[in-house]
């Protein structure tokens, strides 16, 4: 919908248009109130158009070449990869992103959220400048209406601007040798080798993908682990699980430096003995963190500042107002606790609309939102890891349990682990983690186990379904209420 030239006054100002900055659109929506967003590029932000959407279509992919290999070389079924098909392989993935870019614009449109297509700027607490609107019919054929609009918001002012991938000097992203994960699922076709920098879940992942297309493949990180902010068995388990699929994963290595050639890049790693590497590679893909998103946004003249490491720190986190009232953040902008994931602005922005309606909103809890990992093995974990409960004081007891100790985990043959962190003595749980196939789909029940500040004997009286990967799940409880069938 296009706006009027000329002031605009709505209750609600949302700028930026990704899953934090719709969600907050379509709930203060749902509530009544007048709302407009402003987003320069495409509502669906990072997360549908560069990340979470492309990234798990493309993983999908991989998993299906890593079944057809499975079938080969462990069942007998004598089935190939002749080649994989990257024209189809993207327009099967674009296909996806743009269907669910129609779902959420047709969301927007029927819940009555105005969107204005811009870059906007902060001009006081409640007011808000778009320059280079886009009418509807410019934004569809590319092209910019000249105008701008000036926006009053009555009751407040969302920031849900995101994050930018974080670069290395001297090491400018080409979208072909040296690359992002904001690009590194569009640069041109698959290469045949990968220098992965960082070894978080988005290292993780992209070396998992690139693995599986058959590249050869090398994960290094600084941290003396990777997934450094899981627990520290979950970061073995997927070390076993990357290394035994080939992939060559360096922790407590660091880039000394890396030369652009023709063909690809020639780099110096220090591995974690000091020894001095040489890796040559089609590839080099740079997963080193994100950065918040502030540059021209006009903090300033809305009275807000940043901490030095670019975050919008809230005043008040059970509100995420900024001291400014009325300014609230979320998504990619606030800094821990917040997570950083898709799922976890989604929430902020049910809070935030909620706040703004004048609804008492339970805040975020942080310590019960999942992370997970789509690399292959995935890892997927909610609340404390045993490190951090032990570090906050508390009394644990813990129990793990393999997933190949089940039937099923025995037919998907890929390792992996179940570790429950409790209270000691039967209080409640703490921490989840899993390594495994398929565990994304299987943290939600631990979810409401750790959300719910339940106790190891509130789960055990509940039966898992057999076979089953869950019934690990079940199993490591069973044990900590003292009835488990397999304690040793």
């Amino acid at each position: 919908m296009t706006i009027d030239t000329g002031i605009h006054t709505s209750d609600v100002i949302v700028i930026g248009g990704g899953t934090g900055g719709y969600s907050t659109a379509l709930r203060a929506a749902s509530l009544g109130l007048d709302v407009v967003l402003v987003e320069r590029d495409k509502v669906g932000g990072t997360c549908l158009h560069r990340g979470c959407i492309p990234s798990k279509a493309m993983l999908h992919a991989a998993e299906l070449v890593d079944g057809i290999t499975e079938a080969r070389e462990r069942w007998g079924v004598k089935a190939t990869v002749d080649s994989v098909d990257w024209g189809a392989l993207v327009a099967t993935r674009d296909d996806i992103v743009a269907r669910n870019h129609k779902g959420v614009e047709a969301h927007l449109a029927h819940a009555g959220v105005r969107v204005v297509r811009g870059s906007a700027r902060l001009t006081g607490a409640r007011t808000v400048r778009v320059e280079g609107v886009r009418t509807d019919d410019a934004g569809a054929h590319g092209g910019v209406a000249p105008g701008v609009r000036d926006l009053v918001a009555r009751r407040g002012i969302v920031l849900a601007t995101g994050s930018r991938p974080r670069t290395l000097p001297g090491l400018a992203p080409d979208g072909r040798r040296v690359v992002t994960s904001d690009d590194a699922l569009f640069a041109p076709g698959l290469p045949a080798s990968v220098l992965v920098l960082g070894g978080g879940a988005i290292g993780a992942e992209y070396a998992s993908f690139h693995r599986s297309m058959g590249a050869e493949v090398t994960l290094v990180e600084a941290a003396d682990r990777i997934v450094p902010l899981e627990d520290a068995d979950v970061s073995r388990h997927l070390t076993r699980g990357l290394k035994k699929r080939g992939i060559d994963v360096q922790a407590g290595a660091r880039l000394l430096d890396a030369e652009l050639l023709d063909g690809g890049v020639r780099a110096r790693v220090r591995t974690a003995r000091g020894e001095t590497r040489t890796v040559a590679a089609d590839r080099l893909l740079v997963a080193v963190g994100r950065a918040p998103v502030t540059e021209g946004l006009g903090l300033e003249a809305a009275g807000l500042t940043t901490d030095e490491r670019g975050f919008v720190v809230p005043a008040d986190w059970r509100r995420l107002e900024t001291a400014v009232p009325g300014v609230h953040v979320v998504g990619d902008l606030l800094p821990p606790p917040s997570l950083g994931l898709a799922h976890a602005s989604f929430a902020e922005g049910l809070l935030v609309a909620e706040t703004l309606a004048g609804l008492e909103s339970a805040p975020v809890d942080y310590a019960a939102v999942p992370r997970v990992t789509y690399s292959s093995p995935q890892t997927a974990s909610v609340g404390l890891s045993e490190a951090e409960a032990r570090a906050r004081g508390h009394e644990v007891d813990v129990d793990t349990m393999p997933l190949t100790a089940v039937a099923k985990g025995m037919v998907h043959g890929q390792g992996g682990m179940v570790k429950v962190v409790a209270e000691a003595g039967g209080g409640q749980v703490l921490g989840v983690h899993l390594v495994g196939p398929h565990v994304s789909e299987m943290i939600a029940e631990s979810q409401l186990i750790v959300g719910w500040d339940a106790e190891p004997a509130d789960v055990a009286r509940h039966v898992h379904a057999h076979p089953t990967l869950s019934e690990a799940v079940g199993e490591v409880f069973l044990t900590l209420a003292g009835r488990g069938l397999h304690q040793q």
